[in-house]
Formats: C-alpha cells, sequence, structure tokens
C-alpha cells in the first residue's frame, strides 16, 4: 500500500515497494521474452518438420490443444474457449515405413533441462507411446543456439543417471542435433522400420 505522495502529488511508495514493484516488472518481463522464444522455437522446428515432409521422410504435426468454447464465436470468427484437459506431447506423426514419432519440445534460456518441465499428461502419453514402439524425445533448445534430442529413456531416468531430476547442458554432447540452413535436424539418426512393401521399393529402387 502507498504511504504518501511526493511533491507532484502522486503516491510516492516506500522503499520495499518501490523493490517489489521492480521485480514484478522484471518477472513480466523475463515471462514476456520466454513466451517468445518458446513460440519461435515451435515455429522453427514446425518450419524444419514442413522440409522432413517435403523430403518424404516424415509428416508430422503439431498436436492440437483440446479445448470447449465458452461463446459463440464473433463475426470476426473469434471465441472465448477453455482448455478442457492438460496438453499431450507436443508433436506426432509417422517416419517413412510407418514407424510412429512423439516428442515434447522445450526451450531454456539456461543452462539446464529439469524433469518438472513436463507434465503427468506428457509423461504418461510418452511412456505409453515408448512401449508401444514409437520414437520418443525430448527436443530441448538452449538459448535458440543450441538444440539436442533426448531420447526419452534417458529425460525419464535422469535421476537414476545422472543422480539429480535435471540435465545440464555440458552433458548433453551426445544427444546434440545438427542446426543447418535453418533445419532442425532433429530426425536425423532415428531407426526407420520398414515394412514388406517398403522394402520391396527399396531393394527396386537400389537395382
Amino acid at each position: 500500500m502507498m504511504t504518501g505522495k511526493n511533491q507532484e502529488g502522486y503516491p510516492d511508495p516506500t522503499a520495499t515497494e518501490a523493490v517489489e514493484s521492480v521485480e514484478r516488472y522484471e518477472r513480466a518481463m523475463r515471462g514476456r521474452r520466454s513466451r517468445a522464444a518458446g513460440e519461435h522455437f515451435e515455429n522453427l522446428i514446425s518450419s524444419s518438420l514442413a522440409w522432413y515432409e517435403s523430403m518424404g521422410v516424415a509428416f508430422i504435426e503439431k498436436t492440437p490443444e483440446p479445448m470447449r468454447p465458452l461463446r459463440k464465436p464473433n463475426r470476426q470468427g473469434q471465441f472465448l474457449a477453455c482448455y478442457t484437459k492438460q496438453g499431450q506431447p507436443d508433436f506426432k506423426g509417422t517416419l517413412t515405413g510407418g514407424r510412429s514419432v512423439v516428442f515434447e519440445a522445450k526451450h531454456t534460456d539456461g543452462d539446464r533441462i529439469t524433469y518438472d518441465r513436463l507434465t503427468e499428461e506428457q509423461v504418461e502419453a510418452l511412456a505409453r507411446h515408448h512401449k508401444l514402439g514409437a520414437a520418443t524425445f525430448v527436443l530441448v533448445s538452449f538459448g535458440l543456439q543450441d538444440f539436442y534430442r533426448i531420447p526419452w529413456e534417458t529425460f525419464r531416468d535422469m535421476k537414476e543417471i545422472y543422480g539429480r531430476k535435471y540435465i545440464r547442458q555440458d552433458e548433453l554432447e551426445s544427444c546434440r542435433v545438427d542446426f543447418m540452413s535453418g533445419v532442425v535436424k532433429m530426425l536425423e539418426g532415428i531407426e526407420i522400420t520398414y515394412g514388406e512393401e517398403d522394402e520391396d521399393e527399396q531393394s527396386n529402387a537400389k537395382q
């Protein structure tokens, strides 16, 4: 609560109130920068996936968030809605040959990625897809400069592997993926299983 007014008649905050106001502003700015970086990372992934699709490697889409409209759309088609359940993993699709791929994408400006960045629902979904044979991983951006594909087993078991529920960037070198010509090469090296018809096509192509 403001305790008085200055010479111009405006509220004059105490030193504590002033510090709290600055801290609130800084938190808001950090949150805004983090959201902007996350959106940029998501757009970068989408453009990379479009490149993979054009190369015939995979078809992967952003998972839509389930929501329920609260009001009818206005003339511009806009409407008020609320999410009906916690989010699923960010991206799902199919690799050439038929193998499913499911992954979550996370951005950080720090030097580590923590286990609690995933919701319980995302953890459960990734675990179930992994059990059924899908290629599952967590794609992490550090500062929009370095990118890492962390296998689901590694992310899931980080407490047993590293003794803590976070992984530092310097521990992820083996998971690094290249970023070339605007494309995050997130699918390089993933094992692709071909069906019999696909194997025949591959064999004919080599002859």
